[in-house]
C-alpha cells in the first residue's frame, strides 16, 4: 500500500509551504523519542520525517503529487515506459534526527530547559492539548559563516577616504516567520584615509536571515585597483623614473604631479645607479592612525642604456671617467 505523505503529516493537499512547516514542528516535536517513548512514536517520527523532506523539497512534492510514491522513488521515465528517467529513485536516508536537527537548526536542540504541550486524543477522536509551558530553548542557533565580498578602491579613494555605497540582495523572513522573500539593502561604507589592501569592514548579521539561525556577517575586504604611475607599499608611494644615461650620470630633476594633484619637482644631483632611490619625505600616503601624518615618495629609477656607441663617442667616454 502506498503512503500518503500528507496523512503523515496530517495536512490536506492543498497546505502551503508554512503548512507543511507548522506541521512538522508540531509533529515532530509531539513523537520525538526524547520527550515521548511510547509505542509507535519512533515509528510516526520516522514517518513525519520522510514526508517532510518529500513535501518541503518542490521538485519531490511535484513527482509525487503526479505520479504518488511508487513514482517518486523508482524514477519517472520521459516517455512514461521508456528507458530513460527524467528524475531519479528517491529514497530517504532513513535518519529521522538529521531531519529534525536541519530543521530546528542545532546539533543539539534538547540542549537548556525544555517545556512541551502533552497531546491527548478525546472518544470522538480530536485532539487536544494540556499546556504545560512554552518550548524554551529548544533551538540552538548557529550563526552561518561570515559572507567576504571585495571593496575595490583607487589609490585616491584611500587617499582622500570616501563613502561608498554597496547594495547586497539577501533573504528576509516575512511576518508569518516561516516564509521569506529576496530583497535588496544599501550598505554605507565610510572609507577612511590610509586604509590598506585587506581592512575589513563587516556588518554584523547582514546576511540571509532564517527561521532557525542567525544571519552571516558581511565582510568587505578593501582591494586596491592598480595605478598608472603609484604602487604602494605600507604608507610609502613608488614612483619610477625613466632616464637616460647622460642624465644618470650628470643630475636631472623630476617632475611628478601627487595623488592630490600638486606637481612636486624633485631635483636629483648624485649619479644614477640601478639600485638608487631618492626619498621624497610626506608625500607619500596618510597613515590610518593620524591622517595629517604620511608616509614616503620613493622614487626608483630605470636606466636606459645606449644602444651603440661611435668609436669618438666611445673615446670621449673613456676620456670622461678616466678623469
Amino acid at each position: 500500500m502506498e503512503r500518503d505523505y500528507y496523512t503523515d503529516l496530517e495536512i490536506n493537499r492543498t497546505a502551503t509551504d508554512a503548512d507543511i512547516k507548522r506541521a512538522y514542528r508540531r509533529l515532530s516535536l509531539r513523537f520525538h523519542p526524547h520527550i515521548h517513548d511510547e509505542p509507535g512514536s519512533r515509528e510516526r517520527f520516522l514517518q513525519v520525517a520522510e514526508a517532510y523532506e518529500v513535501l518541503s523539497d518542490p521538485r519531490k512534492k511535484a513527482t509525487y503529487d503526479k505520479f504518488g510514491e511508487a513514482g517518486l522513488k523508482r524514477g519517472i521515465p520521459s516517455d512514461y515506459g521508456g528507458s530513460g528517467a527524467w528524475t531519479e529513485g528517491y529514497t530517504y536516508h532513513g535518519n529521522a534526527e538529521k531531519t529534525f536537527r536541519h530543521f530546528f537548526g542545532g546539533d543539539n536542540p534538547f540542549a537548556g530547559k525544555l517545556q512541551y504541550e502533552k497531546y491527548f486524543h478525546t472518544q470522538d477522536g480530536s485532539e487536544v492539548s494540556i499546556e504545560f509551558g512554552a518550548l524554551q530553548d529548544l533551538v540552538v542557533k548557529k550563526q552561518d559563516p561570515a559572507i567576504e565580498r571585495d571593496l575595490h578602491l583607487a589609490l585616491e579613494d584611500l587617499f582622500y577616504g570616501c563613502t561608498k555605497k554597496m547594495k547586497i540582495s539577501r533573504r528576509v523572513m516575512n511576518e508569518d516567520g516561516h516564509t521569506s522573500s529576496i530583497k535588496d539593502k544599501i550598505l554605507s561604507i565610510d572609507v577612511k584615509p590610509g586604509w590598506k589592501q585587506g581592512t575589513r569592514i563587516k556588518f554584523e548579521k547582514e546576511g540571509d536571515q532564517g527561521p532557525n539561525c542567525i544571519p552571516a556577517d558581511i565582510v568587505f575586504v578593501v582591494q586596491e585597483k592598480p595605478h598608472p604611475w603609484f604602487s604602494r607599499q605600507q604608507d610609502d608611494l613608488i614612483y619610477t623614473s625613466h632616464i637616460d644615461l647622460e642624465k644618470a650620470l650628470t643630475g636631472f630633476s623630476v617632475e611628478i604631479q601627487t595623488l592630490d594633484g600638486r606637481f612636486i619637482n624633485v631635483p636629483v644631483n648624485d649619479i644614477v645607479h640601478p639600485k638608487y632611490t631618492k626619498i621624497v619625505p610626506g608625500e607619500g600616503m596618510p597613515m590610518s592612525r593620524d591622517p595629517s601624518q604620511k608616509g614616503n615618495l620613493i622614487i626608483q629609477f630605470e636606466i636606459h642604456f645606449p644602444e651603440k656607441l661611435s668609436a669618438d663617442r666611445k673615446r670621449l667616454v673613456r676620456q670622461a671617467l678616466a678623469h
